[in-house]
């Protein structure tokens, strides 16, 4: 059964820093030169990636979040810096009766400017149509699924809030397409802030401890990485974080990914 982290026994990620980047980069997202950026943000503290946006952008920032594991974390240091940042929420119409309760909780603890976005398509409505995509247990008919129930509407959210950067927990050692990214990455015309990118389990284990942060229920009984019910799964303490999701068919859902091909060989070619 998984297990979380003894904060005892767990490294510190960088302590908050006061100094923060010089305010030089344009406001346009288009022309901020990504080498140089992350080049000076590669080993500063999440609080000075968050204030670098704040800072450069001001109200033209986005924060999305699952309302899952360990999303708290996102939460207060993002809103910490941008306490009236629009908070997307995906409600697929399948998460767990214990996430929208969480939801509900952190929503009200934070005093969060939440947007939720729904897919186009109901769930009842998708599975008359396309029937119950996750059974059919192949990375088509998920990639699909999540097609409908993920990008789409995180994409309305993107063209409806029209953002110049979008926050996101990504972390380096989640999977593989993760590992590649900077702690400002671009993605469809739009800034990605990645703020614990280096950070571990662990160091987002000690950080929920000092800032006295809750997990979502369900970590307690197993469940790592928690996404919609009918395709999350219990891992053991010595399982991959995200080996619970996705029937193990695949790694992301679509959100996080660049949107064509030729995008993604131009993020690759930029060593971000």
């Amino acid at each position: 059964m998984f297990s979380l982290p003894d904060a005892d026994t767990i490294t510190k990620p960088s302590p908050p820093t006061a100094e923060r980047p010089a305010a030089d980069t344009p406001y346009d997202p288009a022309t901020v030169d990504l080498d140089a950026v992350n080049a000076r943000l590669a080993d500063a503290p999440a609080d000075a990636v968050v204030a670098w946006v704040a800072d450069h952008f001001g109200d033209r920032a986005i924060l999305s979040t699952s309302f899952g594991a360990q999303s708290a974390v996102m939460i207060e240091l993002v809103t910490r810096h941008m306490p009236d940042i629009p908070v997307v929420f995906i409600d697929t119409g399948f998460h767990f009766p214990e996430t929208y309760r969480f939801a509900d909780q952190l929503t009200q603890r934070f005093n969060l400017n939440l947007k939720v976005y729904t897919p186009a398509i109901s769930s009842a409505w998708m599975i008359q149509r396309h029937g119950k995509l996750w059974e059919r247990e192949t990375r088509e008919a998920l990639q699909e699924y999540d097609n409908l129930h993920k990008v789409e509407p995180m994409q309305r959210a993107l063209d409806d809030l029209k953002p110049a950067v979008w926050f996101a927990g990504l972390r380096a050692d989640q999977t593989q397409h993760r590992a590649a990214l900077g702690r400002i990455d671009r993605q469809g015309g739009v800034l990605k802030a990645h703020p614990i990118l280096p950070w571990s389990r662990r160091d987002v284990g000690v950080y929920m401890v000092e800032k006295q942060l809750p997990y979502h229920p369900l970590v307690e009984q197993g469940y790592a990485s928690i996404g919609d019910w009918h395709s999350t799964f219990k891992v053991g303490e010595a399982d991959d974080e995200r080996a619970g999701r996705f029937q193990g068919l695949k790694e992301e859902c679509g959100i996080h990914m660049p949107e064509t091909p030729e995008e993604d060989q131009s993020r690759m070619s930029a060593d971000l």
